[in-house]
């Protein structure tokens, strides 16, 4: 892995990126559905709709959600496993997966894992998972290609890996908008909701450090996966990439 990488648009040590990212999160954690709400103007909850149905994710099965936050795939996930199936919440981030608790708990949602760790080294047995998402994390991860590698290492062959990103637009008139908005706008409500600029600043910056959605792919297929297509979402602003291990 190379001694820098990116930080938003910031060069920093690889070593450093990890403890920068906590920093974002520690900050954002309260305010984080909140402003999810806000910012996409509830858009984040049909994005993750369309992602928990394109999971294949049946009764039974195994499903681990990295970066799961608040928890919000978590609990559509425990609703199509049954009694019989198994979900584990991680995150790396301790104020993330406490938020994720106290979610759960308060829509009465019970028997889900918790698990704290990192996406680079996912301490799990091979073979061991019927579906691994992650949403709106991956571009958070320092090296993302051990990432992939590591949630293609877990999944049982036919399993699923589900990503689901802020990507990028080939319509020039959105991207205007929305460059506007994410530099602007985004900064300016983080600052007046959550009282933090800065985090925001840098949510911004590394959605445009993001690989693009052919990019992805190829990435997705490099680590091992057999089959990945992807399906944009909101132009193109987001974009769902489901992998299949074979």
């Amino acid at each position: 892995m190379n001694n820098t990488t990116h930080f938003g648009f910031k060069d920093v040590a690889t070593k450093d990126k990890q403890h920068l990212v906590k920093g974002v999160f520690d900050s954002v954690a309260s305010k984080y559905d909140l402003m999810n709400d806000v910012l996409s103007l509830g858009a984040h909850r049909l994005w993750k709709r369309y992602t928990i149905a394109s999971s294949n994710v049946k009764t039974g099965d195994k499903v681990l959600d990295i970066a799961g936050g608040t928890g919000d795939l978590a609990i559509a996930f425990r609703q199509k496993v049954g009694k019989s199936g198994q979900v584990i919440l991680s995150d790396i981030n301790a104020a993330m997966l406490n938020e994720g608790r106290k979610n759960l708990i308060n829509k009465g949602v019970f028997g889900v894992d918790f698990v704290q760790l990192n996406a680079q080294y996912l301490p799990f047995a091979d073979n061991s998972f019927d579906c691994v998402s992650i949403a709106f994390g991956l571009r958070n991860v320092t090296d993302k290609d051990q990432a992939l590698s590591e949630m293609h290492r877990i999944l049982k062959p036919g399993g699923c890996l589900l990503i689901l990103e802020f990507s990028t637009t080939d319509s020039k008139l959105l991207k205007k908008c929305y460059d506007f908005y994410s530099f602007n706008i985004m900064p300016t409500l983080g600052e007046l909701i959550a009282d933090d600029k800065a985090s925001y600043q840098y949510l911004a910056e590394s959605i445009r450090k993001h690989p693009d959605q052919e990019t992805l792919k190829d990435r997705v297929l490099e680590a091992g996966f057999g089959f990945c297509e992807y399906h944009n979402l909101s132009g193109g602003i987001v974009a769902l990439h489901k992998g299949i291990k074979v």
